[in-house]
């Protein structure tokens, strides 16, 4: 059935998108919106198996396209940089996994984002700040003059890719609270 193979290929580019994140950061993020996408086509009975309207996807195309020009834009150099991926995408993932306990406070859909959003954020910061204390991090710590810079080089595309998925993970623990 259509519906099923959309969510395999969904899950596909979401998990492509993980696998590029270290490596190739510039396409990341257009990998997980791409799995945005095929969500949002997926269908039940004439209905749309969540709701991913227009707006939710012009949000996140504008966000996809401004972190993917701003990425190719760095230094191939700060592109090139695997350094702290991991430490950046383990905190992106447990940010999104706390973000989701939003539900236990509220089931507000609103509140479910930012929750879900803010924990991202964090995770990418604290998992960074945990690199700098590193010996191969401590070049790149606060104070180096290159933290936030590289902060944002590499923390932004991580930040979009992984709160698209947050968005599909929002929306189906919403639907399934209801």
């Amino acid at each position: 059935e259509m519906m099923v193979f959309l969510i395999i290929l969904s899950c596909l580019f979401f998990a492509g998108a993980l696998v590029a994140l270290p490596t190739r950061i510039t396409i990341a993020p257009a990998l997980s919106y791409i799995g945005l996408i095929l969500l949002s086509l997926a269908t039940k009975n004439g209905y749309p198996l969540l709701p991913l309207n227009g707006t939710i996807l012009t949000g996140w195309f504008c966000m996809t396209l401004v972190v993917t020009l701003a990425t190719f834009l760095t230094a191939p150099a700060v592109r090139a940089q695997t350094r702290g991926m991991g430490y950046m995408m383990v905190g992106a993932l447990v940010g999104l996994a706390v973000g989701l306990l939003g539900f236990t406070v509220s089931s507000n859909i609103s509140l479910l984002y930012s929750i879900m959003i803010l924990a991202v954020i964090a995770g990418i910061f604290l998992g960074f700040l945990l690199y700098t204390q590193t010996p191969s991090g401590r070049h790149v710590g606060p104070g180096s003059g290159n933290f936030f810079r590289y902060l944002l080089a590499k923390g932004f595309p991580t930040a979009i890719t992984v709160m698209q998925i947050g968005v599909v993970l929002v929306l189906i623990i919403a639907l399934n609270n209801h």
